[in-house]
């Protein structure tokens, strides 16, 4: 399967996902010799501290992704993914900058997915895409609406394939998800929407 990007130079793809309890086995299959994309990576991981670097470790180790701790102030790049790290919430600026803050839980989470995904603006030459793993709760159905309305690709977990269907279940009852897909399908369709780097 060929993958090609014809972003203008100016412009940034970026995919946001969101994945809670049971997203780790399905971001496994994700990375899984995922190819470096032509897009930047903002993953909204619910975790405890402990885990942050290891997931960091894992995800470049069995992708072709650089990948690290978003850091505050740091401006995004093709070809990276970013874990938002525990107990602080991420959103982006302009599409461009990293903001890490300690504000209120949200959906009783913090990094909340949905705050990442509603700070992603409508620019013109940016595409954004939002995909909703595995998980409890309702975090990042209001994401995906936003992601929606502001001309964005969304996709979600097929829920046979999720070993906790809430965040999923919520996401497609929006009426704002594009396709409901298993990981693999997630995969692939996120290399092809980014094009290979």
């Amino acid at each position: 399967m060929e993958y090609s990007s014809s972003l203008p130079r100016d412009g940034r793809t970026i995919v946001v996902i969101g994945s809670s309890t049971g997203g780790a086995r399905t971001l496994e299959v994700i990375f899984s010799q995922f190819p470096l994309v032509d897009a930047a990576v903002i993953l909204v991981q619910h975790m405890p501290h402990s885990m942050n670097n290891a997931l960091c470790r894992h995800i470049e180790e069995i992708s072709f992704m650089e990948t690290g701790i978003a850091e505050d102030g740091e401006a995004i790049e093709h070809g990276k993914v970013y874990v938002a790290p525990s107990d602080l919430h991420l959103k982006l600026i302009k599409n461009r900058t990293i903001s890490l803050f300690d504000d209120r839980k949200v959906q009783y989470v913090r990094p909340s997915i949905d705050v990442a995904m509603t700070s992603l603006e409508r620019r013109e030459n940016d595409r954004v895409a939002g995909v909703i793993l595995s998980g409890m709760g309702s975090d990042g159905a209001e994401g995906i609406c936003h992601i929606k309305s502001i001309g964005g690709t969304t996709y979600a977990q097929a829920l046979r394939t999720c070993a906790i269907h809430y965040m999923p279940r919520a996401a497609f009852a929006t009426g704002r998800v594009d396709e409901m897909l298993p990981p693999e399908g997630i995969r692939e369709n996120l290399i092809r929407f980014a094009g290979i780097l």
